[in-house]
């Protein structure tokens, strides 16, 4: 009987400790998120301001749009370094159609969304035709579209854009910024295409086990090259709201971004050994993120212990998860 109740007693501890797991895994990001919160707001009595809120969504913005795509690349197990490049190669070439009565704005959307998305389809063929590692092929793009931004450039910034094309960064709606709105409406588009089409399953199934998918039918090389295409096309946008809202196309523009992406994926949840992520996890991600950034900006703290502490967040962030899928295995 003693041996009895000491095995329910451990099976209802397991079982406990199963559902907080699951708790934390769908909500702890949140938590975070809001402590976090919390807690800048009574280092900082400038934090809660309505105008410094809006401020942190729309610099997250930026960031977040590129996580979007980070996020569906992890998932299969990938990795993308060429974003932030990808930004600055787009800057400067929808600067450069952008002048007051040159082209019309739709004309200039569709040159820079197919200049990030022509990069990604490149990376995304490497990858998936060639057998060469995501690191490598990205870490290769990152250089070469820098490169490229810079000789189209002449490393120089590009001005003078139409005020039609500056609304989309600097402009908003019923008192909402423009960048915002559009973040929005494309982390609804991204959630539906994981989580309601066949082929975010087969993005998922690639990433969980790429040769279970194979097996299944799963075109695994289609799916790459997707997913690269995708990411290229989301830092593309983000290229032409942040051209926007400076005012200018600059070949500098996106430095580190890849990294702030992936940081706002992992820390979101998304999961580097490949099968997890959500789009609500990678929002939350970047905005916490961006509420710790902007809450050692008020309080004055250098932006190289800025730096320290997003590099230990990620860190931490990469350890837990390998923590919870070791403990998962």
């Amino acid at each position: 009987m003693a041996v009895g109740e000491a095995s329910a007693k451990e099976s209802k501890s397991s079982s406990y400790i199963t559902r907080l797991r699951k708790g934390y895994e769908k909500f702890g990001i949140i938590a975070i998120l809001i402590g976090i919160t919390v807690l800048m707001s009574i280092l900082s009595d400038r934090f809660l301001s309505s105008a410094n809120i809006i401020n942190i969504i729309r610099q997250v913005s930026f960031i977040a749009m590129i996580a979007l795509g980070s996020t569906a690349i992890i998932i299969t197990k990938g990795i993308d370094l060429s974003p932030g490049s990808i930004v600055g190669i787009t800057s400067v070439v929808v600067a450069t159609y952008a002048h007051p009565g040159q082209h019309s704005l739709i004309v200039v959307l569709l040159i820079g969304l197919g200049v990030g998305t022509i990069v990604g389809l490149v990376n995304g063929t490497l990858i998936a035709k060639t057998g060469i590692p995501p690191f490598i092929v990205t870490m290769g793009m990152w250089t070469t579209a820098r490169g490229l931004a810079l000789l189209f450039s002449d490393g120089r910034p590009i001005s003078n854009l139409s005020p039609n094309f500056i609304f989309l960064g600097a402009g908003d709606v019923l008192g909402i910024p423009v960048p915002i709105i559009i973040l929005v409406v494309v982390a609804i588009l991204a959630h539906l295409l994981l989580n309601n089409t066949r082929l975010g399953r087969h993005i998922y199934a690639v990433g969980g086990n790429e040769q279970a998918a194979i097996i299944s039918g799963i075109n695994v090389n289609r799916v790459k090259i997707f997913v690269y295409a995708f990411a290229g096309f989301l830092a593309s946008l983000s290229a032409i709201m942040l051209t926007a809202r400076i005012y200018s196309g600059q070949p500098g523009l996106g430095v580190g971004f890849e990294l702030d992406a992936i940081a706002a994926a992992v820390i979101g949840g998304t999961s580097l050994s490949g099968g997890v992520g959500t789009v609500t996890g990678t929002i939350a991600g970047a905005l916490v993120v961006g509420v710790i950034n902007n809450g050692m900006d008020l309080m004055g703290v250098s932006m190289y212990w800025q730096q320290i502490t997003k590099g230990g967040i990620i860190v931490l962030a990469v350890f837990l998860d390998m923590k919870k899928h070791r403990v998962k295995a």
